[in-house]
């Protein structure tokens, strides 16, 4: 198991614990590496869902939640390899949600696996590994 990057799905699918081979797979990558990574923009995605259904006592869960694991910052060279993803996915027709590709910039920049249920949305992009921890 290669040292990862949780897309906002996959760490949704975490924090609800629905899913025994997520959880199986997320308790052993925690056995390994420690804590899990995730960009900026993941935490954005969840802690806006969360404020716009009023599930306040789930939002303070949430921000305890990170305090204990790795949320990688978006950078100047995050934003340029997101902006070079735009351009080819636009070029092709490809999917060009800005969350996605800086998301999958986030884990070209830094070296990781993207793990996520998406990965039809991501499959296009060059250089990018991922992994669907929900398939045995």
């Amino acid at each position: 198991m290669a040292i990862a990057l949780l897309d906002t799905d996959m760490l949704s699918e975490l924090l609800k614990q629905r899913q025994p081979l997520v959880t199986s797979r997320a308790a052993e990558y925690l056995r390994l590496y420690g804590k899990f990574a995730f960009s900026v923009f993941t935490r954005f995605e969840i802690s806006r869902g969360f404020k716009e259904k009023g599930a306040t006592n789930q939002l303070t869960r949430f921000k305890e939640f990170c305090r204990h694991f790795v949320i990688i910052p978006v950078n100047d060279s995050v934003f340029d390899r997101a902006e070079d993803l735009w351009a080819i996915a636009r070029r092709g027709g490809l999917p060009c949600g800005d969350a996605d590709l800086i998301i999958a910039a986030t884990a070209l920049e830094t070296g990781r696996v993207l793990v996520t249920g998406n990965t039809a949305h991501f499959a296009w992009i060059s250089g990018l590994t991922l992994a669907d921890w929900r398939n045995p």
